[in-house]
């Protein structure tokens, strides 16, 4: 391909699902109409599900033009732009687990019922937004948990682990048609391994607390799993990296996040959504089904 040519794209407008005010005819107008400003072609809306989700298919315009146009004309859906070009139903799913498959931070929680949560979370969250080295702060956090009583962790996990709307709906779903789901967390396995089941995820990948006589010892086996090491897991999967999809939240996700065919910042830090290929703003885990074509009938839940 020419290098000055820009690739076709394939836009895709999502309303939240608790959005009062459905996806209009406007919504997808004005889209088109900021595409034509960026000096696209954008072909007509078709719809994924009335009121929803649709998509466009545009040409000669960057993504990420694109992108941050209709990002800023439209601020209350969620934009996904992608490559027309790449495979629109992936066959590999890459996922971070906290704050992007469960609704909190399992170390901050943890460090909760040491009455630590406070100082643990400010540096869990320095650490995602790419402030800290992610392997010295892991350190530094679990050292604070030694002692603690590994029974805390079943606990913990009964008593604070939730999952994120559409979680099971998006494994499951591209599970059914044949991809390949990896939940790669550089939490604990003491929390994938059950999350990964409750979700559907084929594979996780996470860290080990160490345990003795029953207590954690403040250490975590080695190697750790970083954000090189997802990175890893995503390549190593035997999957195209075209046909592939990752999601995540903070920092250490960037490496798969930009390595994959598509990524995208779930609710996510500045660097991650800056990093990635598209970002969910508003809706739940369902928006990676619209960015892959998915109607709402054809979801497993």
């Amino acid at each position: 391909m020419d290098p000055l040519v820009t690739p076709p794209l394939l836009v895709t407008l999502v309303a939240e699902s608790a959005r009062q005010a459905a996806l209009s005819a406007a919504d997808a107008a004005l889209a088109s109409d900021v595409l034509r400003g960026l000096g696209g072609e954008p072909g007509a809306p078709n719809w994924i599900d009335a009121g929803e989700a649709l998509d466009i298919a545009v040409a000669g315009v960057p993504a990420s033009a694109a992108r941050g146009a209709l990002e800023a004309a439209l601020p209350a859906l969620d934009i996904i732009v992608q490559p027309a070009a790449l495979p629109r139903r992936r066959a590999l799913l890459i996922a971070d687990m906290d704050s992007t498959m469960i609704t909190c931070e399992c170390i901050d929680e943890l460090a909760d019922y040491a009455g630590l949560k406070a100082e643990v979370a400010a540096v869990t969250e320095a650490a995602m937004r790419g402030e800290l080295d992610f392997e010295a702060a892991l350190d530094a956090r679990v050292a604070l948990l030694a002692g603690m009583d590994a029974a805390v962790l079943d606990q913990c996990r009964r008593e604070r682990v939730r999952l994120m709307p559409g979680a099971r709906a998006l494994v499951r779903t591209m599970a059914a048609n044949g991809a390949r789901t990896l939940l790669v967390s550089g939490g604990f396995t003491a929390f994938t391994v059950p999350v990964a089941a409750q979700i559907g995820f084929a594979a996780q990948y996470a860290n080990t607390l160490n345990i003795e006589n029953g207590r954690l010892t403040g250490t975590v086996a080695r190697p750790i799993v970083d954000a090189a090491a997802k990175r890893t897991h995503l390549i190593g999967a035997g999957v195209p990296l075209p046909a592939t999809l990752a999601v995540g939240d903070g920092a250490n996700d960037i490496p798969m996040l930009e390595a994959a065919g598509l990524g995208i910042a779930y609710h996510a830090k500045p660097r991650a959504t800056a990093a990635a290929a598209a970002a969910v703003r508003h809706g739940d885990l369902t928006v990676l089904l619209r960015a892959q074509g998915y109607a709402r009938r054809d979801w497993v839940v």
